[in-house]
């Protein structure tokens, strides 16, 4: 009996092994829990709507001017490569707020990566806003809009609540 026990130990080690989180994703697991304020963005130099968000210089002036926020570029579906050669090209790279990462790849096909920290992950650019290590915002499908992407970060750092507001009737 202990020796299928044994067998079941095995197996159970074995698959979880199989997702196995990359460093990149360790990171960012780690750095969400933070009180900070913080912005995750799936990205690959490949990708024209990445691009798109970098030519318009929308990803540079946000991060410019939200010194107190973190920002974590996390190039995925890249073959391990990071992407900082073109986040020099628009000013991100030298931020003090601004992390950049990659998934180690290669992950394309069937083997590509479909989740990240625990997210669904099915389209890139993909942007997810943390505080306290909570989920704010996901941005899941496609390009951010740089106005929306601001409001989000000033509502994700006011303190609010209902206390004091009128009830609704039944």
């Amino acid at each position: 009996m202990s020796f299928l026990r044994f067998w079941i130990l095995v197996a159970v080690l074995a698959s979880a092994s199989l997702r196995a989180e990359s460093p990149a994703e360790q990171a960012v697991l780690t750095a969400i829990k933070s009180p900070d304020l913080a912005v995750v963005h799936l990205w690959a130099p490949w990708c024209s709507n990445c691009q798109a968000e970098l030519k318009n210089g929308g990803w540079t002036k946000v991060v410019k001017e939200n010194p107190n926020v973190k920002f974590y570029f996390v190039a995925i579906w890249n073959d391990g490569q990071d992407g900082r050669s073109m986040l020099k090209k628009f000013n991100i790279v030298d931020q003090p707020n601004v992390t950049i990462l990659a998934d180690p790849g290669p992950r394309r096909g069937e083997n590509k990566i479909k989740q990240f920290a625990g997210l669904q992950l099915s389209c890139i650019p993909t942007t997810w806003i943390y505080k306290d290590g909570d989920l704010r915002y996901a941005l899941n499908y496609g390009e951010v809009r740089f106005p929306v992407l601001q409001q989000f970060l000033e509502d994700s750092q006011s303190e609010w609540s209902h206390k004091g507001e009128p009830k609704l009737e039944e």
